[in-house]
């Protein structure tokens, strides 16, 4: 078992709240960052981690909390506004807790010396490109400001390894799914939203034509590369890592797992394909997925009920 203090921001969100179930299965004392307390069905909450409501713009408050807590072994800021509509439609108070969020708390990381961040940066940087996979040397084509904010954060925690000796790595994750996800919240992505539709008896609403392909990554696959990042001694300086399936069904496809009817809409302004090279995240991690597309979709027909 590990030991240690680690902090989860955004620890009441999809990504955070299963980080810090796995980071407490693991042994760590987990102190968990959120704005809101609000709880969803199928989210774990572990009563073993401790919510703080500081707002990760505030650097007062969490230099007081950082002081409290002592020793950090790392941070994982998962905290975010990740909605790429909301961006577009907001640019500036999106910017100010994507962009400014991220270098206030690496400021705090930076003056309390917290062994790792580890940040949760976004497959959306790419854009559409020309090749596939998606390898992490290709030049990043971002097609709205979420997707420019999280690749900013890339780039601030490169710097402040180089600059300032803190030690950070950059989990760029493709498409996440699993219980907990909110159907109408931040990460909707297409595989919960089928899901509710499906269980509500209405049409499964596709954008497009539904052959646009995404590289989905069940949750807890990606808790279990955080916790890696944070133990390993291979990343540290700055490194920026896929993590992803390295396969990508269409829309259609998962539309064709989960069943029922199913209707057409304008297609939105989003890349038209997605799939990671994990090449890098075996290398430097020794991981890769353990939950196959179709155990993870079998899982959340079940926990919804749904034949």
């Amino acid at each position: 078992m590990a030991h240690g203090t680690v902090v989860v921001t955004g620890g009441r969100g999809f990504l955070g709240s299963h980080l810090c179930e796995g980071l407490v299965r693991e042994g760590y004392s987990v102190h968990a960052i959120d704005i809101t307390d609000h709880e969803l069905p199928h989210r774990p909450r572990s009563s073993d981690a401790r919510l703080h409501s500081i707002d990760i713009r505030n650097g007062d408050a969490l230099r007081i909390l950082f002081d409290k807590l002592g020793t950090i072994a790392g941070i994982f800021h998962t905290a975010a506004l990740p909605r790429v509509q909301f961006s577009i439609d907001y640019p500036e108070e999106s910017h100010d807790v994507n962009v400014n969020g991220t270098l206030t708390l690496l400021l705090a990381a930076r003056d309390h010396k917290v062994g790792k961040v580890i940040y949760s940066a976004s497959s959306s940087a790419y854009g559409d490109q020309e090749t596939l996979p998606l390898r992490e040397h290709l030049l990043p084509r971002p097609k709205s400001p979420y997707a420019l904010h999280k690749y900013l954060g890339e780039h601030y925690c490169k710097i402040f390894s180089e600059v300032y000796g803190v030690p950070t790595v950059s989990l760029r994750y493709f498409n996440l799914y699993g219980p907990g996800a909110d159907p109408s919240g931040a990460y909707a992505q297409a595989m919960i939203k089928f899901i509710h539709l499906r269980k509500h008896n209405k049409p499964l609403t596709i954008t497009g034509d539904g052959e646009q392909t995404r590289d989905v990554v069940h949750v807890r696959d990606v808790v279990r590369a955080n916790i890696l990042a944070l133990q390993s001694t291979s990343v540290g300086n700055g490194e920026v890592v896929n993590i992803g399936s390295g396969t990508a069904p269409s829309i259609n496809m998962v539309a064709d797992m989960i069943g029922g009817e199913r209707e057409y809409i304008a297609p939105r302004i989003e890349p038209k394909h997605t799939r990671a090279d994990i090449v890098r995240a075996k290398e430097l991690l020794g991981w890769e997925p353990e939950i196959s597309l179709e155990e993870g979709v079998a899982e959340l027909k079940k926990l919804f009920q749904i034949a």
